[in-house]
Parts: structure tokens; sequence; C-alpha cells
């Protein structure tokens, strides 16, 4: 027996699940049933990425603490993963202590032997928001090809990829501002120094081969790039225990909540958690998609190693879901929350569309909607269903007959094809495996059809040739509900209490049932609807045309230096405010006066042929010819002031501290000239 520790990426938790992440956690729940029904023990773990920036501005904007925003997004996963049949032995979240304490312990490993340097970090500082931007959360212009809009780390038009403080004219987008770049000290891991490790174990056959090659173009490069681990405050994680304000960055404890995830089971079922990760004898076996490869096949190896604990036994590495062929798209509806999709339609449904084209390849998947809902209706309601429903309830009263009958070889056949089935299955090769499956089921559908028990069942004198004709039937149909038990749980399930025989272990497969009862039968599953499928396309569709309506701009944080600087005045009565009318008037012209340093001549409109002049200290701030035309407040019962270049009979409303920064006041569009301001 196996002892196998098998673990799935974590989902961050920011975001619900879509069918693409269902990709990976289909695939390894089908891998883990499998290993199940072979006999070994086999646990699976998981649990959410919770830390990082993106959580804390999703709180503030939701006016919420991180830990409130992390545990209903955890409810939502694991609801949404139930609903698929994905049973994990454990989920777990990277915020708890069992993680925090491996956290530790990692470390202590890297910091012995040394791996650990300290640098000094040119990042952009969000001023406004009081904090240094994530790539993700900084966009402006690339700097290779000057293609504008583009994020914080790559550019999506020519591919290159830089830092944030490369970018041409970055923006923040969590204020709107343009960063500043400030110096901040980080730590940093040291991959270089485990180089000959590192080119050794990538290229054992722990990975796809094709994920092997892609890894060897790094070490032809001069160095391996050391690994940026920590985020200074504010960031919500863990802090580094000997580096206070400093706190590990979210790739770094993302991981290590495979091991806090264990840590915790281990305690609650009393078991040895240095068995699961510090001993030979157990296989690890990762699932992830390719755009994480390269940190869970350099960085991660070397934390592990270093820490004492168990490398992965083998990385299983899947491509990206498209859809129709293209992208996932929120405009064509293509783009499903996993929520979304329970609400319309079965999930065995996907699970088998999935494994039909899950390879031992790295390879995307391609879920054809047409195709999605023809394979599922021929394949499984018309070749295995179709099985049990044209023969279960001629048996119903009877049973099945105590001898096994000929059956020309079937079943002898099905059940040798068990060992290549199992091959396919432990590669990850489902979709081989479904080929062989249905193989079979269309060997044993010419059976059914050939004997037409609905015939027999009208000849009384035919009663034992009916039983044994149903008997061979529900047989070869529990064959393939066998073998599809790891990708099908549903249907094994009511495969076993149709048949009051137990379905969790691949070797049944090679004994046929006698002499044993038949329940009442229940449809198995029905046709997939179109009909269906297009109204949780739609309602997919709206959903995210409803999202993308423009969110409000966050509100900036003001800081209180002017009030500082120039104090509030006293405080005056309703009455006292009365005295001043101010009113809405347009700049009818706007002339420099030659003799004056800081004025500027305007002709104000306040409607009809009521004008006044005004002398405004803007020269500075604005071109007069920008003037003409806007809307300005000003206090239209100021007495008139004799000025040495004309008679000024108001005042313009403004802000600021003078010279170039002057901001003038508009009324919003809308307001006309002589209106008065309350």
């Amino acid at each position: 027996m196996r002892r196998l520790l098998v673990t799935s990426a974590l989902p961050y938790a920011n975001g619900h699940i879509h069918l693409g992440h269902l990709v990976e956690y289909l695939q390894t729940d089908i891998w883990v049933r499998f290993q199940k029904m072979q006999g070994h023990r086999c646990l699976y773990f998981c649990a959410d990425d919770t830390h990082g920036t993106a959580i804390t501005q999703r709180a503030q904007r939701e006016g919420r603490a991180e830990t409130e925003v992390i545990a209903e997004m955890q409810a939502a996963h694991e609801r949404d993963f139930a609903g698929f049949g994905i049973a994990f032995d454990r989920y777990g979240s990277t915020h708890g202590e069992a993680t925090r304490e491996v956290c530790h312990e990692i470390w202590s490993g890297l910091r012995k032997t040394d791996l650990i340097v300290e640098k000094d970090v040119a990042q952009l500082f969000d001023p406004q928001a009081g904090t240094f931007l994530a790539d993700r959360f900084v966009r402006g212009t690339c700097p290779k090809c000057r293609a504008t809009d583009q994020p914080g780390d790559n550019c999506s038009v020519c591919g290159s990829t830089y830092t944030p403080a490369d970018l041409i004219d970055p923006v923040s987008t969590l204020s709107g501002t343009r960063p500043e770049v400030r110096t901040a000290s980080h730590l940093f891991v040291q991959i270089e120094k485990e180089r000959p490790f590192l080119l050794e174990w990538t290229q054992s056959g722990v990975m796809p081969e094709e994920s092997a090659n892609y890894l060897r173009n790094f070490f032809l490069q001069e160095p391996l790039r050391d690994w940026d681990i920590s985020r200074p405050a504010p960031y919500f994680g863990f802090e580094i225990p000997d580096s206070p304000g400093n706190f590990w960055y979210v790739w770094y404890d993302a991981p290590i909540g495979y091991l806090g995830t264990t840590l915790e089971w281990c305690r609650e079922h009393g078991e040895d958690f240095d068995a699961w990760w510090r001993n030979d004898e157990t296989e690890v076996h990762h699932f992830i998609g390719k755009d994480i490869q390269y940190f869970h096949t350099l960085f991660w190896p070397v934390m592990l190693k270093k820490s004492g604990f168990n490398l992965p036994r083998f990385v299983h590495i899947h491509g990206f879901l498209n859809v129709n062929g293209e992208k996932m798209s929120k405009s064509k509806g293509t783009f499903i929350q996993a929520s979304k999709y329970l609400e319309h339609l079965d999930p065995a449904y996907l699970r088998y569309y999935y494994a039909t084209k899950l390879s031992s390849r790295v390879e995307d998947l391609d879920l054809n909607v047409e195709e999605f809902i023809a394979r599922v209706n021929s394949d499984l309601v018309g070749k295995v269903v179709n099985l049990a429903s044209r023969t279960a309830r001629f048996v119903e009263a009877t049973g099945l007959s105590a001898v096994y009958p000929d059956d020309g070889g079937l079943f002898a056949h099905a059940a040798s094809q068990g060992d290549a089935l199992a091959v396919c299955y432990e590669a990850g090769d489902y979709g081989k495996a479904m080929r062989l499956i249905m193989e079979l089921a269309d060997r044993a559908n010419p059976y059914v059809e050939a004997n037409a028990p609905w015939e027999l069942r009208k000849d009384e004198s035919l009663a034992q040739r009916l039983q044994d004709v149903c008997t061979v039937a529900l047989n070869l149909y529990r064959q393939l509900a066998l073998y599809l038990a790891p990708v099908l749980p549903g249907l094994a399930e009511a495969t076993g209490r149709l048949l009051n025989a137990p379905m969790d272990s691949w070797q049944a497969a090679a004994t046929p049932l006698t002499g044993t009862p038949v329940g009442k039968f229940q449809h198995l599953m029905q046709r997939v609807d179109p009909k269906k499928v297009q109204a949780m396309m739609d309602e997919s569709m709206e959903e995210a045309a409803a999202e993308a309506q423009p969110a409000p701009s966050p509100i900036p944080v003001d800081s209180g230096s002017w009030l500082v600087a120039e104090p509030l005045a006293g405080e005056i009565t309703i009455d006292d405010f009365a005295k001043v009318d101010l009113r809405v008037a347009r700049v009818l012209a706007a002339d420099e006066v030659p003799e004056a340093r800081k004025l500027v001549r305007l002709t104000l409109g306040l409607g009809g042929d009521t004008r006044r002049q005004v002398f405004a200290g803007i020269k500075a701030a604005y071109d007069t010819q920008q003037l003409v035309g806007r809307l300005v407040v000003v206090v239209a019962n100021l007495a008139p002031r004799q000025m040495k270049f004309g008679l000024s009979e108001g005042m313009v409303i403004a802000a600021g501290p003078g010279g170039k920064h002057i901001f003038l006041l508009s009324p919003d569009a809308g307001a006309e000239p002589g209106q008065r301001i309350h």
C-alpha cells in the first residue's frame, strides 16, 4: 500500500471559483479517488491563499476586516468545491496558526543555510493610499514598445517583462495618482547557490517533459535570479520574526499552506506530521497550472530541502481552459462561475467532459459547448446509463441470476482492461482512459440490442433467459461504473444502491455479481438540455455586464496639512453668511495686464447685460485663452475697488496657496450665469 499526500494549488481568497479553476481541482480529485479505489492511503489537502495587498484593498473598499473577507470567501470556495464532488481530506487557510508555525520553521532552515540576503529595492509607493504598490496595482506605458495601459510586471502587447518602477507615466490603480519611487529594504532567497541541486532535480523525471525542458532554459542564464521574499508594512500577512516591519510575501506562505493544513489534520486525527512530510515512504504529489510551475519547481524545492521536508515525488502540470477555441470571455458569457454552473447543470457532465480532455501532457483544454452537450448525451446517457435503464426494471423482483451466464467473453474482456485503465489513471491520461471505457460500452450495448430483454419479458417461459440477459447487462454496466467511479462518484454511488454492492474497490470489476437483489430503478442521469446551457451562458453574460459598470473611484486619503497652515476662521452666523452674494458667472473675456506680475483682467457675464470687471491674481496658473467661456463663482456684492489698472467689481473664488498652485472653483454642468450659490 502506497502512502500519498496530494495537493492542488491554493485558490486566492479574493475571487470566486470559475470553470477554469475547476480543471485543476477536478483533475486532482479524480486522481485521488482512483488511488483510494486502489487501496492506497491517500490524503488530499488544500487551503485558501489569504494574504497580500489585494485582500487589504478589498476589505477597505467594503469597510470590513481582512479576516471577515477571507472567512466569507473560504465558505464560498468550499461550497463550490463540494457542489462538484471535490472531496478534500482537509481544506484550510494560510491565515492559520499551523501555517505560521511552519513558516517559522522553514525560515529558520533558510537562515541557517545562509540563503537569505538583504537588499534595498526601489518600489513605487502611493502616498495617498499609504502603501507600496504590487505589480497588479500599477498601470502605465511599456518601456519597450510604448504600449499604453499596461500592468506593472509585463506587457500584453510585446511580452516584455519589467518592474513597476520601469513603467513610463505609471499610475496607481488604488488612487488614480502618480506614485513615487521609494526605497525599502527587502529580503531575498539566493537560489543560485542551489543551482546544482535544482538542475539535477528538475531533470530527474519529477514533472512532465515539457516542463523540464522549459526549466532547463533558465539554467542557461547566469545567474538564477534571487527571489524577493518580503514586503514592507503595511501588509496583510505574517510578520517576519527577525525582521520587524517586514512581512513574508504571499508566495512564501501560500505553498506552506500545504504543510500547515497537514499539521492541522494530523493534530485532529492523532497522526504524526513527520510521517507525512519527513518520511521517504510518503509520496508528495502537487497538481498545479503551468502559470506557476516556475515557483513550484525552483523556489519551493529549495524551501523544502533546506528545512528537511519531503520533496515532491511528482509535480503534475496542466494547461489553461479555453471555451469554444478562445479565452474565457465575460462579454460572450463563457466566463462562468462554478456556482452559476451548479444552478443549471449536473456537475457530472463537466467532470466527465474534462476527463475526456485531460492527458499527461501540459496542454490547454478547450470546452466546446456543442461537443460538451453531444459527448455527454452520447457517451454517458446513450452508452453507459442506457445499459441499466433498459434492463434493471425487469429484474427488480427476481434479482440477478445465481450463476453468471455465458456472455461470449464480454465480462472477461472488460475485466482484462482494468490494468490498462489503471495505468492511464495513474499517469493522469484520463482522456485515453475514457476512450477505452467507451470502447467497452460499445461492446456491451450490442449484446442488449441483440437479446432484446423488452421482448423476452412478454413470454413467461423465457423468464430465466430474461434474468440472465439482464444479469449480463447489469454486470457490464457495473464494470463501466466502477471504471468511471473516480470521474463520476455520484453515478458510482447510485449504482451501488441499485445493485446492492459496494463500488469502492477497483478490483471489484474483475468479479461478476450473482444472486444479489436489484433495487427499484431510478433515473441515473438526465440528458444535457441545451436550453439550460444557453441560460447559464446568458446569465453569466448579463452578470458580467452589470459588474462592468464603472466602480466608484476610491476616496482619497486627505491630509490635514492645509488646516495647520491656515486654521479655520472664527465662527459666523447664517445671517453673516447671507450677506455674501455668490453668483455663477461666465468668463466673457480674459486679458493679461502687462504692467502686473500676477493679475489677469476678467470680464464676467452674470446673465443678460449685467457684467463685472474683475482683476484676479491667477496669471501664473492659467492661460488667458483657456479661461474664456468658463463658468466661475464670483462675489457679486463686494464693494468695488479702484486699482492702478482699473476698477475691480468683485472677486472670483479660488483655492490654493498661490503662484502656479491656484485652482478656480466652478459649478457643475447645468449651472447658469446669474444663479445664486446658497
